[in-house]
């Protein structure tokens, strides 16, 4: 065999002696002596296919894991950050649960920037526009192009306008004339963006083969874009006054409807409806006479205000007779001075106004008020030239490098080498350094997001914020604020990126808070193909979200969704999501698993969700804790709170041993009449230890000078809660927001609803900061709180103290405090409180959440991703 071998090599090929060819075989056989006992010392030869195999991939940008991993011991991470006696591996200040907590503390700690191709140009290069792209590129306007790509040729499917391209055109040697082209973009929106001395130079690759652009003719594809604008269907209708058409082209063409200050004047624009009064009358009749309906108005309390009965005609809406009481149309010096009677339900409602009678125009609320490139028409954002998106975020066409978002910058272009770019056509990729986790966030239609914030019927609901007389910021107690909180930060978020390819988790932005608000009283949001409930209504939205994206985007079938995150902000969260987006990522205020409570457990029917049919909802759980989150609510940022340090009082400063405020259901005066309400465990909870009486005169069974469980309105809530050491979170019509009070007030939150996760439950280590007791074990409460000794009470407030800001949307609030400096020239006193914070918030929180579960969770492992993720090899391996 050997000398068979040795016959291979001919002398007069190789030109090497007999006796080199032996010493190279002993030394081949010595190899392998040696390898056959020291193995796995020695390499095999395995490791010399480096471009397959090796730890170093032949392809930088390659990171995935390879056979190496395998042959390298992984750390062990539960040695180097060991658990505590009650198994919590401290992170950030935080306890969270060991295995987690073990791993952010020895990866995400570490973690570095990869390089993210954010912005691909396509362009023609010629050597003058090099030099001077590459002297002069903080101060050139830069045309800009998105990389997804097929999202814009899906736009170009959709609105069926003619699409044209553009390459880096230079005329003459004079550097000054070179500009950066966006070679693909709908023309419908390049006629708004773009002068027409920019129209000079056409990719005939990417044209539609429209006759102008074949003929490169751009004044016919102008004077033809202006044409197919002007007789839009719409039009026809607006001549007509014919509003119910008018409606559904102003939702077609993103102009918003009802009585938004964008859509009325595009309609009393024209001649036949002039009047302003003749198109409100117009539009009202339309909005009466498609009430579904007829809505049953429960009688107003006593004290309360009056409630309007939206489907019945009210003649008096326009009255001018002095002794009529009108709505909110007549003369505000007229009405201040008691020359003109209003109705007592006469309140501004509506975003945008303020003042009883709405005589003064004030900011309407937007998603990051536009980003301050647009214009915000009562929570519909009209982008200027060159930026989109539904918060004007996103650079296009003739933006300004130098005004794009900081989470695009510092962006680096690279630009190829005279020699082999001059004159061809090439890809400039405009790169930021960015840290992984990254979130794709789904640009999608109005009517998931700005519609709904531009149709509010009453200001307060489902935002966050809203602007005063004198345009200053003023918060709201909605706790579904929290939904809008998060996604203008993850709008502005540095892990955010445009590059779908790059992504590792992809945000679907349906604002269902908004939905629900609306259901009872909007009539295009009619209930009547959805048995009356609102859930059914806000489940067929997200149906509708998932199609589009499934349809115009291609990142859905990448995972089955499982990469995607979806937020359900309603009373019972998740409950009904449709069966087709169950594999993805829920974030809820309700982490209801169903393993007890397997029913709707809202006392209100509207959202009741037993009844949505199997086929629409499947059949899954409101929340699983192995891949869904559970956010905190959304409370005031408010100044006087963080000023008293209320969360850091000590257990000698709480005399209280137990407090709970709230609804106690019907024994009590003004209490819910439901015994379904908090699924009875509040009433239970009062009919032990309730502190004061209820309707018939009665204390509960074991009440106690230092329990406190009472329905009566504290008027120093904060304080009482800082007062106790323990403090009761129960559920209401699903979540309630106890657990924050709790946290933020530095108080043990104990949690008594069974099988029901709490904000962060599946990721922190509760028994580090709280206390769960069974719903059976009610009886028994105060005993058990009693049993705890001096230093398990100090331990766990002590802890709460660490976690306590990461029950605030700080990020939020400092990205309005940005906007209000720059609007107003200073910030408020919650400002600068904010401004003081420095510990993670819950927007922190949940990119290192999203950055455990990249390398955690168990269908990530099956998949290989030739991406740089900016950790050692020990952090993409199983470490258990």
């Amino acid at each position: 065999m050997g000398r068979d071998l040795l016959d291979l090599f001919s002398m007069n090929k190789w030109r090497c002696s007999w006796s080199l060819a032996a010493t190279i075989a002993s030394v081949v056989a010595l190899v392998s002596v040696v390898h056959l006992f020291l193995f796995p010392l020695t390499p095999t030869f395995n490791y010399f296919k480096i471009a397959q195999d090796s730890c170093i991939p032949a392809n930088p940008s390659a990171e995935f894991p390879s056979n190496c991993d395998k042959e390298q011991p992984a750390v062990d991470f539960k040695l180097q950050f060991p658990a505590d006696l009650h198994g919590a591996a401290v992170y950030q200040g935080a306890p969270w649960k060991a295995e987690i907590g073990q791993w952010l503390a020895g990866c995400d700690s570490i973690i570095k920037e990869v390089n993210i191709t954010e912005v691909e140009i396509i362009a023609k290069m010629t050597a003058a526009a090099r030099g001077f792209a590459i002297e002069n590129w903080d101060n050139v306007d830069v045309f800009m192009v998105i990389l997804d790509l097929r999202r814009f040729h899906r736009a170009y499917l959709q609105l069926k306008q003619p699409a044209v391209g553009f390459t880096l055109f230079s005329g003459g040697q004079d550097p000054k004339s070179s500009f950066w082209r966006i070679f693909y973009m709908p023309s419908r929106v390049l006629t708004s963006a773009l002068p027409l001395q920019y129209l000079e130079h056409s990719y005939k690759d990417f044209h539609t083969g429209t006759k102008a652009l074949k003929d490169e003719n751009w004044i016919q594809v102008m004077n033809d874009e202006m044409s197919a604008l002007e007789i839009m269907p719409g039009m026809d209708a607006l001549k007509n006054c014919n509003w119910n058409a008018t409606t559904k082209d102003h939702q077609i063409y993103h102009l918003g409807d009802g009585l938004s200050q964008f859509a009325l004047p595009t309609v009393t624009r024209q001649e036949q409806c002039a009047s302003v009064e003749k198109a409100q009358n117009i539009q009202i009749d339309h909005w009466q006479r498609h009430v579904v309906f007829n809505l049953s108005i429960p009688p107003s309390e006593p004290d309360g205000p009056r409630l309007v009965n939206w489907s019945r005609v009210d003649n008096d809406v326009f009255t001018t007779n002095s002794s009529i009481q009108g709505w909110c149309n007549v003369d505000p010096a007229e009405a201040y001075a008691g020359k003109a009677k209003i109705k007592e339900e006469c309140d501004c409602k509506y975003d945008g106004l303020w003042g009883r009678l709405c005589e003064v125009p004030v900011e309407s609320v937007c998603i990051n008020q536009c980003s301050r490139h647009g214009h915000c028409r009562g929570g519909f954002c009209q982008c200027e030239n060159g930026w989109y998106g539904v918060d004007c975020s996103m650079p296009s066409v003739i933006s300004s490098i130098r005004e794009w978002p900081t989470w695009l910058r510092p962006a680096r272009v690279d630009i190829a080498d005279d020699a082999h770019s001059n004159g061809k056509i090439i890809n400039l990729n405009a790169v930021v350094a960015k840290k992984r986790p990254l979130i794709y966030i789904y640009d999608l239609p109005p009517e998931f997001n700005s519609l709904l914030l531009e149709g509010r019927h009453f200001k307060l609901e489902c935002v966050n914020r809203i602007y005063d007389g004198n345009n200053v910021t003023l918060w709201t107690d909605q706790l579904y604020g929290a939904q809008m909180a998060l996604y203008e930060s993850l709008l502005a978020s540095p892990h955010r990126t445009l590059n779908g390819e790059e992504a590792d988790f992809f945000f679907v932005p349906v604002l269902d808070s908004c939905i629900i608000t609306r259901a009872d009283d909007a009539p295009h949001l009619s209930m009547q193909d959805h048995m009356g409930l609102r859930s059914f209504l806000t489940l067929e939205y997200y149906k509708k979200a998932y199609s589009h994206i499934v349809e115009q985007y291609p990142y859905w079938n990448h995972s089955s969704g499982m990469d995607h995150i979806w937020f359900f902000s309603w009373d019972e969260g998740a409950c009904y999501a449709p069966k087709e987006i169950w594999n993805s990522m829920m974030l809820v205020h309700w982490g209801n698993t169903n393993s007890k409570h397997n029913h709707s457990t809202t006392a209100y029917w509207a959202d009741n969700w037993d009844r949505i049919p199997s086929n629409k909802r499947g059949i899954h759980p409101c929340f699983d804790p192995d891949k869904d989150l559970v956010l905190p609510a959304w409370k005031v940022p408010d100044a006087s709170v963080l000023t008293s340090k209320l969360w850091a009082r000590s257990h000698e400063n709480r005399k209280t041993l137990f407090y709970f405020n709230g609804n106690l259901g019907p024994a009590y005066p003004h209490g819910r009449p439901e015994d379904s309400y908090s699924m009875g465990i509040r009433q239970k909870l009062a009919e032990e230890f309730g502190s004061s009486p209820n309707k018939d005169g009665k204390l509960g069974k074991q009440h106690a000078k230092d329990v406190i469980v009472t329905p009566e309105r504290s008027e120093n809530y904060h304080m009482d809660l800082a007062s106790s050491v323990f403090c009761g979170v129960f559920p209401g019509d699903g979540w309630s927001g106890r657990m924050e009070d709790s946290i933020l007030q530095g108080c043990i939150p104990v949690v008594i609803q069974d099988g029901i996760f709490l904000p962060y439950e599946n990721v922190l280590n509760y028994d580090s900061f709280a206390v769960r007791i069974s719903e059976e074990e009610i009886p028994n409460l105060i005993n058990i709180l009693r049993g705890f000794n001096e230093t398990e009470i100090k331990f766990k407030l002590a802890n709460v103290q660490k976690i306590w800001q990461r029950f605030l949307y700080r990020d939020s609030v400092l990205l309005e405090a940005e906007r209000q400096k720059t609007t107003l020239g200073h910030v408020d006193d919650w400002a600068i409180e904010f401004l003081k914070l420095t510990e993670d918030d819950v927007s922190a929180t949940l990119i290192q959440v999203l950055h455990y579960k990249l390398h955690n969770d168990p269908w990530r492992k099956q998949v290989r991703h030739n991406k740089q993720f900016g950790l050692p090899h020990q952090c993409l391996v199983t470490t258990s």
